[in-house]
């Protein structure tokens, strides 16, 4: 599996890898009923550098990688993260966040913060913090998950930097 920088005839694949997930309501903050074009602007939207996982000439993951805030916030990198359902238990997701702190310490970023990780979505939690990501906040019943109801989010942070 390698990870590269997305390209515009990525655009279709990483809508199929996009699509399920929003489509669940389980684990993003975005509407269910995205259209393809909104999802797709919204992923590729300005300051969003696209990465894409191929194996075997198939696209099984997708990330972005942005600066968490403007001015004096810059310095903390943001990720999103999406695996294709068919490709899940392969380690992609790994895959993809060591290349994100691999990418976010060669820009320059300082720290990585996931804004909203939902609390029910225990893999990724796992996964994140076996990466060094600690939970510095919580939010009680801040997402509405289509089958547990409101459910808690974490924000996590790991720095890249000694302080």
């Amino acid at each position: 599996m390698t990870v590269r920088p997305a390209v515009l005839a990525d655009r279709d694949a990483i809508w199929s890898i996009l699509e399920p997930t929003i489509r669940a309501g389980e684990t993003y903050t975005l509407p269910r009923d995205l259209t393809q074009s909104q999802a797709l602007d919204y992923w590729f939207s300005p300051g969003h550098e696209v990465f894409v996982v191929e194996d075997n000439g198939h696209l099984v993951g997708t990330y972005y990688l942005r600066a968490n805030q403007q001015g004096g916030g810059s310095h903390i990198a943001n990720c999103g993260y999406m695996t294709a359902r068919q490709a899940s238990g392969r380690g992609i997701a790994r895959l993809m966040c060591a290349h994100s702190l691999e990418r976010a310490r060669e820009r320059g970023f300082r720290a990585i913060q996931f804004n909203f990780v939902v609390s029910s979505n225990q893999r990724a939690v796992r996964i994140w913090q076996s990466f060094g990501f600690e939970i510095v906040g919580r939010l009680p019943g801040a997402f509405l998950h289509p089958t547990l109801g409101y459910v808690d989010a974490f924000v996590m942070l790991r720095h890249l930097h000694e302080y």
